[in-house]
């Protein structure tokens, strides 16, 4: 690695490098320094900040420079974080997720000169349909795309087992929360038609947008009631939608003695905690380090371009995992998600969500 990474925790903590860089292979706007500011899941939460810290550790290792990484542990820190920040002479800020939405854009519109990229998040808090600041860039997923494939492979999986039962819990409900209920419980829907079945869903209603939550996204054991109240209801297959709770989920469904499985979200959950990787069937991924990657390397090398990213089935910003060889899957399941896949892509399939970006 040629650039190291500079790891800042907490609220107000002084930053412990003057943020200088050296342009490298002289063709790197000189002084570039690309910086990033996690919500209050961490960077360990094997899901959106640990994927765009490894996105921005990758770009900053090739590019030659020092990228600056501030860590928070409640909103209260995104603010004093931000500050901090600029302070410290970053040139390009990452902010991971919707909740840094209005610091953030209180942040660019301080610093005009300055860029930055939001992750699930247009910035737009006055909501007129425009980015609140000229500087920053809009990461955005069409993650119900993927959701619906995860969904339709639950449905059969669950079906094959003869349960006929599948299940999902959020943590709080927001749209890049929201967004996998909605193509995940559509996705069963779409295997029921297809298949004149009767796989039935629990914890989210996509007509009324309400549902199963744990009210926040730490492992707690209010996320694991959560997930046991449906696997109280008979679901084997669970998708619980926010960073950490997947592991309560994960103890849930241990603690239940049931051949329960588990859907990850975001990263390829089996690959990024091996502790649970025996109960994940596959995960519906977001692809936030290759879209954190490219917007980096992008603007080191003057390239800073403020049309919002949106990651599809098409550019292969969304997508499902592998599926765990350990589970039987019924014959054709593949082939089956392969056609829905490109059904989707040509547009002769449409899936969306009042989440949709």
């Amino acid at each position: 690695m040629l650039g190291a990474a500079v790891l800042l925790a907490g609220c107000g903590a002084a930053p412990e490098s003057n943020g200088s860089t050296a342009a490298a292979g002289g063709d790197i706007v000189e002084g570039f320094t690309p910086c990033i500011i996690s919500d209050d899941g961490g960077w360990n939460d094997r899901s959106f900040n640990q994927s765009a810290k490894e996105g921005i550790d990758k770009a900053a290792s090739e590019l030659g420079v020092k990228a600056i990484e501030v860590e928070s542990s409640s909103a209260n820190d995104y603010a004093p974080n931000l500050e901090n920040l600029v302070a410290e002479g970053c040139t390009f800020i990452v902010a991971v997720g919707f909740k840094l939405s209005a610091d953030t854009v209180a942040s660019a519109k301080a610093n005009p000169n300055l860029q930055y990229a939001i992750i699930d998040d247009r910035a737009d808090t006055d909501n007129d349909g425009k980015t609140d600041a000229p500087n920053i860039k809009p990461l955005l997923f069409d993650t119900v795309q993927a959701a619906y494939l995860g969904g339709y492979a639950a449905a059969a999986y669950s079906a094959e087992n003869g349960v006929n039962k599948v299940g999902t819990v959020g943590g709080i409900p927001i749209p890049p929360v929201t967004i996998f209920m909605d193509g995940f419980v559509d996705g069963v829907k779409k295997y029921d038609e297809d298949k004149s079945a009767s796989v039935q869903t629990f914890g989210w209603d996509v007509a009324a947008q309400n549902g199963s939550f744990t009210g926040g996204f730490a492992a707690n054991d209010a996320a694991k009631q959560a997930a046991q109240g449906l696997l109280d209801q008979g679901v084997d297959v669970l998708l619980p939608v926010g960073g950490p709770i997947y592991s309560s989920a994960a103890d849930a469904i241990r603690d239940s003695g049931s051949k329960s499985v588990m859907l990850g979200v975001d990263s390829d959950l089996a690959k990024a905690d091996p502790n649970v990787s025996d109960l994940v069937l596959t995960s519906i991924l977001k692809r936030i380090d290759t879209a954190v990657y490219d917007s980096v390397t992008q603007a080191a090398k003057g390239d800073f371009d403020v049309t919002p990213y949106v990651g599809t089935l098409e550019n292969d910003g969304v997508g499902l995992a592998d599926f765990n060889s350990k589970f039987t899957l019924p014959a054709g399941l593949a082939d089956e998600l392969s056609a829905l896949r490109e059904q989707i892509v040509s547009g002769s399939l449409k899936v969306t969500s009042p989440s949709s970006p």
